[in-house]
């Protein structure tokens, strides 16, 4: 997949004039003034719960809280993109930990951020537990073929955390380590809810269709009829048999994304995909197709979200994140992603 092609163009919809996310309802609506429903309940949640602040030493604290007996201290989450590469590094460098880098590949995994993986990997000297399947390609293909607004990544996002845990387990391995950024959990320091809280206003339709297809889908498919219908269930299944705190240094150091990617640069030679979406990040090819139908049946994505929240924590402008939202890829590698899934399901 070499090309991305001419960018698509998608019917503009009215945005919210504080942050970036267009009026959807009944989820997301503007006042007259052209500010959504979203932030003007953040204002009132931050004056009766002000966010706190974390430090590292509060970071520090948890690591040594949940010190292992075992093999390894960590299992890092990397996909190869700045987020989940600095973790990795700040785990072994910054902290002296022994950590095991852990990446799934379905089967869209790009080459340049398998690429990052393999040189992060060596450089460090760290373990590389890879798992590559193809279990969710009979999944993936029926939301896209049924048409169903379920949204790709997140099933995907419910397998890999259901994977990890599973690996913690099997590793004993007592602390799960992610990429993640403020952007994606603000406001506490350890993940109870892995990502996105799906009970959030921004994520109800979305969430709504995701649950009604994994219903229905797992019911009628023995293949998957043990497969979790959400994140909730993922971690109250990783309770019962293994206790790993999850959580992210991003929360905690004030490191700017430019300050990092620089280090990786210089230290492991990471390297920017040639294409990915949002700018500046690192995601596979069927990101690119659940982006496009997230648009068209929505008119936002999850990234939407997370940039929002980074503009009301002043963590990002709009102006910032309205260049990294820019739809970047066109109907050709939509075209070679689609015909990918139908070969694979076909294979």
């Amino acid at each position: 997949m070499d090309s991305a092609g001419t960018k698509i163009a998608l019917e503009p919809r009215s945005l919210c004039q504080r942050c970036v996310l267009p009026e959807s309802r009944p989820d997301i609506w503007l006042d007259s003034s052209g500010v959504c429903n979203i932030c003007h309940e953040f204002d009132k949640q931050k004056d009766a719960n002000p966010p706190v602040k974390f430090l590292e030493s509060d970071f520090v604290k948890i690591l040594d809280q949940n010190k292992s007996r075992g093999r390894y201290d960590c299992l890092v989450m990397c996909s190869g993109g700045k987020d989940s590469t600095a973790a990795l590094y700040y785990m072994k460098k910054r902290y002296k930990l022994n950590p095991l880098a852990f990446t799934f590949d379905h089967g869209f995994e790009t080459e340049d951020a398998l690429e990052n993986i393999h040189n992060a990997v060596r450089i460090l000297g760290v373990d590389l537990l890879l798992f590559k399947s193809d279990f969710m390609k009979e999944m993936f293909a029926a939301i896209v073929k049924g048409g169903d607004k379920a949204v790709l990544c997140h099933p995907c996002s419910i397998w890999y955390m259901g994977l990890t845990f599973e690996m913690a387990a099997r590793f004993d391995i007592p602390m799960i380590v992610a990429g993640w950024t403020k952007g994606q959990v603000m406001h506490q320091p350890l993940a109870s809810r892995c990502g996105c809280n799906t009970r959030q206003a921004e994520f109800v339709s979305m969430s709504k269709a995701t649950r009604e297809f994994l219903d229905r889908y797992t019911r009628q498919n023995l293949k998957y009829k043990d497969f979790p219908r959400s994140m909730e269930e993922v971690l109250n299944i990783a309770k019962k048999r293994h206790k790993a705190t999850v959580v992210s240094p991003h929360w905690f150091l004030p490191m700017d994304p430019a300050v990092y990617v620089e280090i990786l640069k210089k230290e492991l030679n990471w390297k920017f995909p040639r294409f990915s979406y949002p700018g500046s990040s690192t995601n596979c090819y069927l990101n690119f197709l659940s982006v496009y139908r997230s648009m068209k049946d929505f008119g936002y994505t999850h990234y939407h979200v997370e940039m929002s929240k980074m503009i009301r924590g002043s963590l990002l402008s709009r102006s910032e994140a309205l260049k990294l939202l820019e739809i970047n890829f066109g109907q050709d590698l939509l075209k070679r992603v689609m015909q990918k899934l139908e070969q694979d399901e076909g294979a």
